[in-house]
């Protein structure tokens, strides 16, 4: 006979370390899943996964202050999402807000980022904002069914991958999208 759960056994925990392995792994496999035509591929290729590892274990281990956090989705005892956030003026920044591929649109996401405002309304934020890859459909439909809004802000960010003609360094836009919390 088979045992079936009702219910999932997921959750949203602060960040240890040893979790950056599998936050690592986590951003880099989102990213190469839904920006290599915005960022290219190239680009993601090039990255350094042991940097990018070490750079979360100092996230984790000596964070800025105590108002940046990082926490952790799990599916069971495995990390499968993380969001990192930092203070801003009255309210808080989501900096990486990803999920694994193999574990998208199983609520993981959601979970980030409710318990990340919970977090801030805590410590009297009164606003949330991230920024958003211009083109990233998926993350515009995901912030926007949660009550983010684009609030009119842009910035240029310069990748060291050539541009679509291959002509100089490519140049991506990103979107900032927020929300009184």
């Amino acid at each position: 006979m088979a045992l079936f759960r009702e219910t999932a056994d997921v959750s949203v925990r602060p960040a240890t370390p040893g979790d950056e392995a599998a936050i690592a792994r986590t951003q880099l496999r989102a990213w190469r899943s839904s920006h290599a035509e915005v960022l290219g591929a190239d680009v993601l290729d090039r990255l350094d996964a042991v940097a990018v590892q070490e750079q979360w274990a100092q996230a984790v281990s000596a964070p800025p202050s105590s108002a940046h956090r990082v926490l952790v989705a799990c599916d069971g005892p495995r990390v499968v999402g993380f969001v990192a956030s930092a203070p801003v003026e009255d309210g808080v920044e989501l900096v990486a807000l990803e999920v694994d591929p193999d574990h998208q649109r199983g609520g993981h996401g959601s979970r980030l980022l409710a318990a990340c405002v919970d977090l801030a309304r805590e410590t009297g934020a009164g606003h949330v904002r991230t920024w958003v890859l211009e083109g990233d459909v998926a993350r515009e439909q995901f912030l926007g069914a949660a009550g983010l809004g684009p609030d009119g802000s842009r910035r240029e960010l310069a990748s060291d991958g050539p541009d679509v003609d291959g002509a100089g360094p490519r140049s991506v836009a990103e979107h900032r999208w927020s929300a009184e919390i």
